[in-house]
This record gives structure tokens, sequence and C-alpha cells, in this order.
């Protein structure tokens, strides 16, 4: 339950249209209660999670589940959970076998294979934003770039995209000089030396979220290299997630480009 329901709820208990015991039942299936998740047809297994279903009162979003190191019975019990509360199911870094035993259970679970994600989006949708630009250096990084994007739009923002116009060919970053300049946040995807970011930087006066991939020769040492090169960035405008971190990158680009300018996150 985000908080436009909530208040909706509240303002029906306060008219006299819902029932406060009514009330008190949905409000007691969102709160946090400690409630376990167990591979499904075996309730009495050791519970391999407590899912936070109170997350999107808190936050504005409901929880991400994490696919990798899960067993399939596991994630199939787990997104059993978030659906029976939620709206919106996502799963980052999934494995085609997850994908196909979700998609037998839910008709609706759409698989992203270059992101390794799968969503599920039901119910009433909020209007889609656009303000999100998503730019890598090579070919090689879309894969992070994807997950960006895929969590962004989860999230309700429909992101653009500028792929391969890394600095090894500058004239590609300055042939998209005029998107970059529409952007309201910019997520720069890069491997190598991971230069885009500081060029993209100096560039635009948005936040630009940067993300170093594990992408390219010999002492790249799996994206510590890009990574230090980013956080030493002299653009001020840059920030810096972990490396192949694209959904983070999404999360906070999707955060950022909020319309209303107002923090999702408020005191209840």
């Amino acid at each position: 339950m985000d908080r436009t329901r909530l208040e909706q709820l509240l303002a029906d208990v306060q008219q006299g249209v819902v029932d406060p015991a009514a009330a008190a039942d949905r409000l007691e299936r969102v709160l946090p209660r400690g409630a376990a998740a167990t591979p499904e047809g075996n309730g009495r297994e050791t519970p391999v999670v407590h899912l936070d279903h109170h997350r999107e009162l808190r936050c504005g979003f409901p929880e991400v589940v994490l696919g990798s190191s899960k067993t399939t019975a596991d994630l199939l019990a787990i997104a059993g959970q978030v659906l029976e509360r939620h709206d919106t199911l996502l799963v980052t870094r999934a494995v085609p076998e997850q994908a196909e035993a979700l998609q037998a259970a839910h008709a609706d679970a759409e698989w992203h294979e270059r992101a390794r994600a799968i969503t599920i989006l039901r119910g009433e949708r909020p209007p889609v934003r656009t303000g999100v630009l998503i730019v890598t250096a090579g070919t090689g990084d879309v894969p992070v770039a994807e997950e960006a994007r895929i969590t962004a739009a989860t999230m309700g923002h429909e992101a653009s995209v500028a792929y391969d116009v890394g600095v090894a060919g500058l004239h590609r970053i300055l042939g998209e000089v005029e998107q970059l300049r529409r952007a309201r946040v910019v997520v720069v995807c890069a491997g190598m030396d991971g230069a885009l970011p500081s060029v993209v930087g100096g560039l635009v006066g948005v936040p630009v979220i940067a993300v170093p991939t594990s992408v390219g020769y010999g002492m790249q040492l799996e994206g510590v290299a890009p990574l230090l090169t980013m956080l030493n960035a002299c653009a001020p405008n840059v920030c810096v997630v972990n490396v192949d971190n694209g959904f983070g990158a999404g999360y906070l680009a999707a955060l950022i480009n909020q319309t209303d300018g107002e923090a999702p996150v408020r005191a209840l």
C-alpha cells in the first residue's frame, strides 16, 4: 500500500465509508508482521526469507527480489508472497530457468533477457514519466544499462537510451548533446578507463549517475579501474554506484526523476 492509498483509506474511515475493523484488516496485510516465506508445498521447512511488505509504504516501491543464489522453489515462494500484497514484482539477476518457472506460475511475468530481470506489473499503473537517459560507452556495457532501464521502467519512468557512444570516438557522445540536455538525470555505464561519465558531466547541468562495469582488457580489475576513475571525476555533478549495479542506478534515477520534485519517503 503506497501513501496515496493509505490516505484514501484513512479518509474513507473518517467519512464512514469503510468500517475501522475492515481498515485494520487491510493495514494488517501491509504492516510488518515478520511473515516468512517457505518453498511452496512444505511450510514446515525453515523459512528462507522474511519479506518487508512495509517497504512500499515507507519508500514508495515494493521490495525488489535478487534472483541470484536463490533456488527456483525459493523464488516462487517469495514471488507469490510479494504478489499477494503488491501489484509490482521486480526480480533482478535472474536466470532463464527462474524466468520459465515464474512464467509458468504467473502468465503475466515478463522475462527481460539482456537485463536478466523478470517483471510482473498489475493493476492501475501511474502515468509514465520521461526524463531519464541511459548512456553506455560500448556495447559490452548494454546488459548493465538494460538492468537500469528495466528498473526505472518498472518504477514508472520510460528511459531514452544512447548506446555505444564512448570516448574512443568522441564525436559519438558529442552527437548526443541535444538529447543529453533534454534529460533530467543521466545514467552512464562504462568499463575500460571509465572516462565517459566525466565527459557527460561536463556537458549537462543535471545529475549524472556513473556505473562502472566489469568490461575491459588487462588490469581493468573486474570494474575496479573504472570505479576509481569515476570516484575521482572532476565533474561535480557525477555520483557513482557500485560495479555493474545497473539496478541501483536505475532506482536512483527514478527517484531523482520524480516530476513533483518531492522525496518519496515521508514521515507517517
